[in-house]
């Protein structure tokens, strides 16, 4: 009887999900792009330690299909291993010195987080230029040549306030094909793009790595400011956005893809504990809450095959199924075998694993930590 109702209820869990939840799990990127846009465009890019990839992802952007030039302003955050140098290195060999300019990061203030005060700084001096539209971008992303017109028209056919791309991240090792997908999809699941677009839903979320926002949008809500200390920036940058009445979207892009690798499990880990327990409000119930919950939508449905009861077995085979058929669009997003698809327990099981860690790494005071920094305290 107890494996029944369990997976029984793991069943509703899915049945919800797939058919009730903002279609979630079904993948769509953006519109059209008009190539004739002649609206003005100033990127801002928070680098701190980039060397490795500010070079690439600069060129993209210098290279864009656009007909006015982007101009990027690049926040160098103290780096030390030269990514400044190596910016100005890139500009030069594009011909684009004139559209660079390079910010030396001032000394992070009480209550900001490091990326948002180096957004700040760089925000500060690109509203000089006087943009008709704001490009927040990470350091790592390779923009598609098309990129930014295809968000611009987005925008504008929409009247779009804020407009954003998740773009594809790394597959190439096993630890990436494993948990790179699922990390999109989850995301999706807690964010879902028909809801975020629906003016009169209140969730809100945006993608970091490739924001483009109108400057009267960023100033309704008071600037980065109003958002300063919070650690899951993007989507803290949507919800304020959203609350002042603003229109935003967010689509997922096959063409612009992150420079970064995930070298191991670990290391991937290591990024999902950052904002994990941030994310819950940094409550002990809801922790337990999301690893109770963890585990009756994603290990029910598994222990009910193996539970010896014939019709727990059966309906924990149809929650599996369309846990499975939810998550294949996105393992076929990223060009991977279905056979991904099944692997979603196991998945979740490692999720379970970095949220929990989230927790302990916040109740050691290290909570966040990005680049040297903890920021989650």
């Amino acid at each position: 009887m107890f494996w029944t109702i369990a997976a029984s209820l793991s069943l509703l869990i899915w049945l919800y999900l797939v058919f009730a939840h903002g279609s979630f799990w079904f993948v769509r990127s953006g519109a059209h792009a008009n190539l004739r846009s002649e609206r003005r465009v100033v990127a801002v890019i928070p680098a701190r330690n980039e060397a490795d990839v500010i070079a690439e992802s600069l060129t993209s952007l210098f290279n864009q299909y656009f007909l006015s030039p982007i101009h990027i302003v690049l926040v160098d955050d103290n780096s030390t291993d030269g990514t400044g140098e190596v910016a100005r290195e890139a500009a030069r060999q594009a011909g684009r010195e004139k559209d660079l300019t390079i910010l030396s990061g001032a000394t992070l203030p009480s209550g900001w987080t490091g990326k948002l005060w180096a957004i700040h700084q760089g925000t500060q001096e690109a509203l000089k230029h006087d943009p008709e539209f704001l490009l927040f971008a990470d350091a790592d992303i390779h923009h598609d040549g098309r990129n930014v017109a295809v968000l611009i028209a987005k925008a504008e056919a929409d009247q779009l306030d804020l407009a954003s791309f998740m773009v594809r991240l790394s597959t190439q090792t096993l630890a990436e094909k494993a948990l790179i997908p699922a990390f999109v999809y989850f995301f999706l699941q807690l964010y879902p793009p028909n809801w975020i677009a629906n003016p009169n839903h209140k969730t809100a979320g945006a993608a970091g790595g490739c924001i483009l926002i109108r400057p009267e949008a960023l100033a309704r809500i008071g600037g980065h400011a109003a958002i300063c200390s919070n650690i899951i920036d993007d989507c803290a940058l949507a919800r304020a956005v959203k609350s002042f009445g603003g229109k935003i979207w967010l689509g997922l892009t096959p063409s612009t893809y992150s420079i970064r690798p995930y070298n191991g499990f670990g290391e991937i880990g290591r990024m999902i504990s950052r904002s994990a327990f941030n994310q819950l409000r940094h409550s002990v119930l809801l922790l337990v809450g999301t690893l109770l919950g963890l585990t009756l939508t994603y290990l029910i449905p598994i222990a009910a095959l193996f539970s010896g009861h014939a019709l727990a077995a059966a309906i924990g085979a149809t929650a599996w199924l369309l846990m499975s058929l939810s998550y294949a669009p996105m393992i076929r997003f990223y060009r991977l075998s279905v056979l991904w698809s099944f692997a979603l327990p196991l998945i979740a099981v490692f999720y379970a694993g970095a949220t929990f860690h989230s927790a302990l790494q916040y109740w050691r005071g290290k909570g966040g930590v990005w680049k040297g920094r903890a920021q989650d305290f």
